[in-house]
């Protein structure tokens, strides 16, 4: 359903409210051997609730055959003082004691957090250099990239406290900083709304050492000014998916979906959407993004606990294997384990 002007990312429910909504939502899991890696997670406290490792855990006990995950900058537990580039270091900081506090516990069981995926304001430019070295250093072996996130659009949509200029992706300052990350064989996780897409491509094709792994599918938006025009962005998104998808240096998570961005309506519903509602509402998005960047560029994402506005954990990997029921033994595998594993140095099995 459209949601009504001025949208905002504000959450329906608190987590707490969430998880009573969302255990009336179980299901059987389907293909419960296959293994997934979830490439795309947060830790967060907020006025909404808390999700960390004990939060995880509880998911990643769901009845998936959940590997590993990857830990994506949640701007939480920055330091509070010193250099302000290096203080985002404390995010990974943070994720390193929580993991020395959980173990040993079932949370480790899936191995959270092999990847971290952190945050630092590129537009320091050279200065990052230093920054990123603290942060490879904090996350003993499994820091893996940087998100710095760039979603700007030119509406009333309220989306977060974090409001990049518009220009950000040509600043040269951001460019200076971007720089860093390849000679260090660090990632850029890309979050920006869908109108964004030519620019990400301009960068892309500017860095072609730097792999660069688009968020949440580039985020079509559905609210605000772009509610109840589903076809016509779908269309526009599409077309700007396929010219990214030339730039060999990008690959996509497959995911967040759930988010109130898109525009679905399910976080209002009563009872929670089951995997099969869930699978017809993102089948078109999910299939565009396969036949654009072809299994081995796409990998399925959580986006948790953000998603869980809309559904749970189970459901959501269930929605996820009934869209990819066709596919082959081989192309199940990157979707769900294999990019993640290797774009994120893993090192799994």
């Amino acid at each position: 359903m459209p949601n009504a002007l001025p949208f905002t990312t504000n959450n329906v429910r608190t987590l707490d409210e969430l998880r009573t909504w969302l255990a009336a939502s179980r299901e059987q899991i389907l293909e419960p051997a296959l293994p997934i890696v979830d490439p795309h997670h947060h830790l967060r406290e907020s006025a909404h609730g808390r999700y960390l490792l004990p939060e995880l855990a509880d998911d990643l006990s769901s009845g998936h055959n959940i590997r590993a995950t990857v830990f994506v900058d949640s701007q939480t537990r920055h330091r509070r003082d010193g250099a302000a580039v290096m203080r985002p270091v404390g995010e990974t900081e943070f994720v390193l004691r929580s993991l020395a506090a959980a173990a040993p516990s079932r949370a480790l069981a899936a191995n959270p957090c092999a990847g971290i995926v952190g945050n630092l304001d590129l537009t320091f430019g050279v200065e990052v250099r230093e920054a990123l070295q603290a942060h490879i250093a904090a996350g003993e072996g499994r820091f893996r990239g940087i998100r710095d996130p760039l979603m700007w659009d030119d509406s009333d949509i309220n989306y977060g406290v974090r409001r990049p200029p518009a220009d950000r992706m040509t600043d040269p300052s951001f460019r200076a900083g971007f720089a860093e990350l390849a000679p260090l064989g660090l990632t850029f996780d890309a979050w920006l709304f869908h109108p964004q897409l030519p620019l990400l491509t301009d960068l892309a094709r500017s860095f072609p050492a730097t792999t660069i792994v688009l968020n949440h599918i580039g985020a079509p938006l559905g609210v605000g000014p772009y509610a109840g025009r589903r076809a016509e962005i779908f269309e526009t998104w599409r077309a700007s998916l396929r010219e990214l998808a030339r730039c060999p240096n990008v690959v996509v998570k497959v995911g967040g979906l759930g988010m109130l961005f898109f525009g679905f309506g399910f976080e209002r519903r009563d009872v929670p959407a089951s995997s099969d509602e869930l699978a017809t509402a993102w089948r078109p998005y999910v299939e565009t993004c396969i036949d654009a960047f072809g299994p081995d560029r796409c990998m399925f994402e959580s986006n948790f606990p953000v998603d869980q506005q809309s559904c749970s954990y189970a459901t959501l990997w269930n929605a996820f294997k009934r869209i990819a029921a066709g596919c082959s033994a081989a192309q199940k595998s990157a979707l769900f384990f294999g990019t993640a594993n290797r774009i994120y140095r893993l090192g799994l099995d």
